[in-house]
């Protein structure tokens, strides 16, 4: 498979990972614990939660499209001898649940730093095809029918805030019918100077809100808008933020 898994990749994102877990460990104990044919012991398995958690990152730039793929051609044959306690795929899928808390926390630890420029930008997410969206269980209550700028689809929407590096701020998932005005204030509140979007985040109540957190909202304005004069390093950082969304959204889509 791709060069770009190497075991000097395994093992650093490992040992980040582990460092992290081990900290986290104490709480997540409490949470991560799943019931055992409904005893308040939970069964243990044999592969830990770093190694799940390790395994599920490196998924997401392998180039693999299928979890499915990535675990029974590559993490099966090659990873014998850096995760020995490997289980079968359909044990694996069964782990992935109880690494979820610690995953959304480790996250946390992976933001960017606040330089006073960020971009903000939403993408959809798929969970099924639309024909098979009225039998869709598994995120049912979390998902909506949304339009995309190409078809209508049944899903998630997640928004991302990046700054000027391209480093992660902020993300958050609702559903895919959700305005993407939304969840903006929450998502901004540590931010301050200058957050860029597109025509979507057009609201004189959203920039009015922001402003009085000390973070200035610039958009492209729609046609039918009056034009007024903007600084020629906005329209520079303006143009800049539809090179490095576009670019980070492919990712996150991935």
């Amino acid at each position: 498979m791709s060069t770009s898994l190497t075991r000097l990749d395994l093992t650093e994102i490992f040992c980040d990972v582990d460092d992290f877990y081990r900290a986290f460990e104490a709480s997540a104990d409490a949470w991560l614990a799943l019931p055992y044919d409904g005893q308040a012991k939970a069964y243990r398995s044999r592969l830990s939660i770093s190694e799940v958690m390790t395994i599920i990152i490196i998924f997401h730039g392998s180039g693999y499209r299928t979890f499915k793929d990535f675990y029974t051609c590559h993490v099966l044959p090659h990873w014998q001898e850096a995760f020995p306690d490997l289980v079968s795929y359909t044990r694996f899928v069964e782990l992935v649940p109880s690494s979820v808390m610690a995953l959304a926390g480790y996250l946390q630890t992976t933001f960017g730093k606040l330089t006073g420029i960020s971009f903000i930008d939403a993408t959809s997410i798929e969970v099924c095809h639309p024909n098979r969206a009225h039998s869709h269980r598994v995120l049912k209550l979390q998902s909506g029918w949304g339009k995309s700028s190409v078809k209508w689809y049944f899903g998630l929407k997640l928004h991302l805030i990046i700054n000027d590096c391209g480093e992660l701020l902020a993300a958050a998932l609702t559903p895919s019918n959700t305005d993407e005005r939304v969840p903006v204030p929450q998502m901004a509140q540590q931010l301050t100077g200058k957050l860029f979007g597109d025509k979507g985040y057009v609201s004189q109540a959203l920039f009015e809100k922001l402003y009085e957190q000390g973070l200035e909202l610039i958009y492209k304005r729609c046609k039918n808008m009056t034009n007024q004069l903007m600084k020629l390093i906005d329209k520079v950082l303006l143009y800049q933020f539809h090179i490095c969304v576009t670019c980070i959204m492919g990712v996150a889509r991935c």
